[in-house]
């Protein structure tokens, strides 16, 4: 088994190859967006308003919840690498626990993620809360 932020990963092998290894099916790996998903949205243009950035409701127990229950976060941020420091220590000043920052994630929305392992979107809408279970339509690869 490997490790990924100290989470066991089971690896995975396909008629003798290896394939990129997953996580237990009860560990999720969350992603999530900084400006307007868990504080003030804030634009690239206006780092000065960073530091000061106000928290959402519920945004930091919902979160620090997930990381108590044993799933993997990451802040997933549209701010560029000069923006590292104010934003990691605004995070750590607010109590945020996490594994990881990514930095540069391309700006304006509209996201499709394509990837060959399972891929969970949730749109924050005004609320931060537990995951609830609900049909909806997808887009997807033609079979």
């Amino acid at each position: 088994m490997k490790t990924n932020n100290g989470k066991e990963l089971i690896e995975l092998v396909e008629n003798g190859k290896h394939l990129s290894p997953v996580l237990p099916e009860h560990i999720k790996n969350y992603l999530i967006d900084i400006d307007g998903t868990v504080c003030d949205d804030i634009p690239n243009e206006e780092p000065e308003r960073m530091s000061t950035a106000a928290l959402f409701p519920d945004a930091l127990d919902t979160i620090n919840k997930w990381y108590d229950e044993g799933h993997v976060i990451t802040f997933f941020t549209s701010r560029v690498e000069e923006h590292r420091e104010v934003t990691e220590k605004w995070l750590n000043e607010n109590g945020f626990r996490y594994h990881g920052l990514l930095m540069g994630k391309p700006r304006g929305g509209n996201y499709h993620w394509i990837d060959n392992h399972i891929v969970r979107a949730t749109r924050y809408d005004g609320k931060f809360t537990d995951l609830v279970e609900k049909q909806v339509s997808i887009q997807v690869f033609e079979q």
